[in-house]
């Protein structure tokens, strides 16, 4: 009963995600994936994206019901769960949400900002469907493209009901963000105007962490939320934001205004995003911001215009030297993909069917992927798996990687060991579960 109760205050949230009904996702990304992901992944708390596209919206309808306030269950949870009996842990919540695109002139440059919107319920979610529905086609994509200036869709948001909310959507990516090099806006008063103070939160992307948020001082009064905005159910948790509070919508959000209950978060190293650093893809060229002033932003191989990624954008704005976390502000983790540190171990990829089957054999023998990876005793890894897999989330967890850093859209990488390691004699034992040993 003592454990249940401990268990309440503390749940992972993942309020960024998509339905195959948007561009580019998976087809499998559905309500039913979505539930056994996050109970691999232990992510209690899911948005169910796209909740204004016609079809996803029938079938979040029909196949959820009202839970705590404001969240929702699928009704087959009991079946799913038969199915996938571990690892064990309470069963996922949706709510609410979806991502909107707007692209509009303003002043003398095209805008394009995406945002994360939210409801409580479904009467107000469909008054903020309406509006919507009167200005782009909500049929053509999960993730709808309107031409509409973001202040004006932070007014419709917040006409739609109490409890209807608006957070700016992966601030720093260079297309498409509040904040991004490619924005034209050098804060958030400028991207939404007079309506500016209803927005108590920023996600801050794959290619950021709060550290270097925190040196922007016109950002101190946001709470900073990450969300995987995954694309197909296996990146569903790859971060997420933590909560110290019961499981509802109104605590959720209470948390995120007041920062009574907000936990933090559980990030990617900012590295191993798409847009950490500066670069062109092209022509493989990786630039730190100093070596991008250097060359004038112009790329040394083609000529052309280099992408600016996210810490260039950053130290633009930046009007602190130091990297610090605000007073009473909750820290954050920064993790590894449990996938990407099996496929390092086994030197294989992380979708191949050998690392796939390891990662079912970790869960079953430790705990969900957040379990494993954040908090799991590495003495009851080791034994139940193998040291290596222990030795790597110990120097994750000190932040003791490799690091190489992502640009231009090309995705960073992270790793544990060194090739010298990984090519020592103990190459033999460089391996999960061999035949030997089984797991827990």
């Amino acid at each position: 009963m003592v454990a249940r109760e401990r268990q309440l205050l503390m749940f992972y949230a993942d309020l960024h995600l998509h339905s195959k009904y948007s561009r580019a996702t998976s087809r499998n990304l559905d309500l039913e994936h979505l539930f056994l992901w996050a109970r691999k992944k232990g992510i209690q708390v899911l948005g169910t994206g796209d909740f204004t596209h016609p079809a996803w919206k029938a079938e979040l309808k029909e196949k959820l019901i009202p839970a705590e306030p404001g969240l929702f269950q699928l009704r087959e949870e009991k079946s799913l769960e038969r199915q996938y009996p571990t690892p064990p842990g309470r069963p996922a919540r949706f709510l609410l949400e979806v991502e909107v695109s707007t692209i509009y002139k303003k002043g003398s440059k095209t805008r394009k900002v995406h945002h994360l919107l939210y409801a409580p319920d479904w009467e107000k979610a469909n008054r903020l469907v309406a509006q919507l529905a009167r200005i782009g086609n909500l049929q053509a994509d999960g993730r709808p493209i309107l031409g509409l200036d973001s202040r004006d869709l932070l007014e419709i948001t917040l006409q739609s009901g109490d409890g209807c909310h608006l957070i700016p959507a992966h601030v720093w990516t260079p297309w498409f963000s509040a904040l991004g090099s490619k924005s034209g806006f050098d804060a958030i008063e400028e991207c939404y105007g007079d309506l500016a103070p209803h927005i108590f939160a920023i996600e801050t992307g794959l290619s950021s962490d709060p550290l270097m948020n925190r040196k922007v001082s016109s950002l101190d009064r946001f709470a900073l939320v990450s969300n995987s905005d995954a694309h197909s159910p296996g990146k569903v948790g790859r971060e997420a934001t933590v909560f110290h509070t019961e499981m509802s919508y109104p605590a959720i959000m209470k948390a995120l205004q007041t920062r009574e209950g907000f936990g933090g978060t559980a990030e990617f190293f900012p590295e191993e995003g798409k847009y950490h650093l500066d670069g062109c893809r092209h022509c493989g060229v990786r630039l730190c911001p100093e070596e991008t002033e250097a060359c004038g932003a112009g790329c040394p191989g083609c000529g052309k215009p280099i992408t600016v990624g996210v810490m260039s954008r950053v130290e633009e704005l930046a009007d602190r030297n130091q990297s610090a976390l605000l007073p009473k502000e909750p820290g954050f983790s920064s993790l590894v993909p449990l996938v990407e540190i099996l496929s390092e171990i086994e030197g294989t990829g992380a979708n191949s069917k050998k690392v796939q089957r390891i990662y079912e054999k970790v869960l079953g023998a430790v705990g969900s992927e957040m379990f494993v990876l954040g908090s799991a005793p590495l003495d009851a890894v080791e034994k139940a798996c193998f040291p290596l897999l222990a030795e790597a989330l110990r120097r994750m967890r000190q932040g003791e990687v490799l690091r190489e850093a992502g640009y231009d859209g090309k995705p960073g990488v992270i790793r544990l060991f060194t090739e010298k390691e990984r090519m020592s004699t103990h190459k033999k034992t460089f391996s999960l579960f061999p035949k030997d040993i089984s797991p827990l």
